[in-house]
């Protein structure tokens, strides 16, 4: 892919499923309250990160390309 990612999870929608940390493991984590983050807020493009993103439940990540902030995901209609 070769982009650059900023990855957030909005922890207002989050329902703490762990589907994000079973598809990409080193790009999501839970906190004792069982609310998703990134393991790091910019991270390489790779397709597990997207494959957490479109699998979330409740849609609570989104993927944005930095700088011009252009959505990866959700793709914007």
């Amino acid at each position: 892919m070769g982009d650059r990612w900023q990855v957030e999870v909005d922890r207002g929608v989050c329902i703490g499923s762990g589907m994000c940390v079973n598809n990409a493991p080193d790009g999501f984590k839970l906190d004792a309250a069982r609310q998703s983050h990134p393991t790091e807020p910019e991270t390489d493009a790779n397709e597990d990160i997207l494959t957490a993103a479109e699998g979330c439940p409740v849609e609570a990540i989104s993927i944005r390309l930095p700088g011009s902030g252009e959505a990866v995901f959700p793709p914007e209609e």
